[in-house]
């Protein structure tokens, strides 16, 4: 969901800075991008490890996913191509697992926003075990889809969230967009999701 679909990292960014600086601190830019495409508990630790911040994890997931849902609901940040994307897909009787490291609370705002049906399957952080790089989120919503996992495709722009989706099977096209995706084995680097179609994705992931 983020950075692929929506372009919510400048939220969670902000968000982030702005705690560390209640407490004293300074979080830059290189610090934040180590957080993209983790676990919320994981990007909490992180903070928790490199800032003054003296908040629980879970303290600070539920800090950052306020502020971030609060933004969400004021404005939903499409990603390029990623909303035209979604429509063709269900025109075309699709179905769609949405496979997010954000919580429920979060996801429920993006799911809100879009026509009922959108996703068939929601899989987020707070219902797997284990986030993003392990594959169980993806194996979890494969599983609810009910097909092979190489019939999926997978769309990701972060490496933890191309891992995952690789090592669960699913043929997959990443999207860098905060942080640099470098050459995986199974996925297939495209610029962008503008123009992609149901078609054109299958081409993708075949010429990979």
């Amino acid at each position: 969901m983020d950075g692929t679909l929506v372009d919510t990292e400048p939220l969670w960014i902000a968000a982030e800075k702005e705690l560390v600086a209640s407490y004293g601190g300074v979080w830059g830019d290189d610090m934040a991008h180590q957080l993209v495409g983790n676990s919320l508990i994981v990007s909490g630790q992180i903070i928790r490890d490199n800032s003054p911040v003296t908040l629980s994890t879970e303290e600070i997931v539920d800090y950052l996913l306020e502020r971030v849902i609060a933004g969400m609901r004021r404005h939903v940040p499409w990603r390029p191509g990623a909303a035209e994307l979604l429509k063709h897909l269900v025109a075309e009787g699709i179905p769609n697992a949405l496979v997010t490291m954000s919580y429920e609370s979060f996801a429920g705002v993006l799911i809100d926003a879009v026509p009922e049906g959108t996703f068939t399957v929601v899989v987020t952080g707070d219902k797997v075990s284990k986030g993003k790089p392990d594959p169980e989120a993806y194996t979890t919503a494969v599983a609810a889809l009910g097909v092979p996992a190489s019939e999926c495709v997978a769309i990701e722009d972060s490496i933890p969230g191309v891992r995952a989706a690789v090592s669960a099977g699913v043929p997959t096209i990443a999207v860098p967009h905060v942080t640099a995706v470098p050459e995986i084995d199974g996925a297939t680097r495209v610029d962008t999701l503008v123009g992609l179609t149901p078609g054109r994705l299958r081409a993708v992931v075949q010429r990979g």
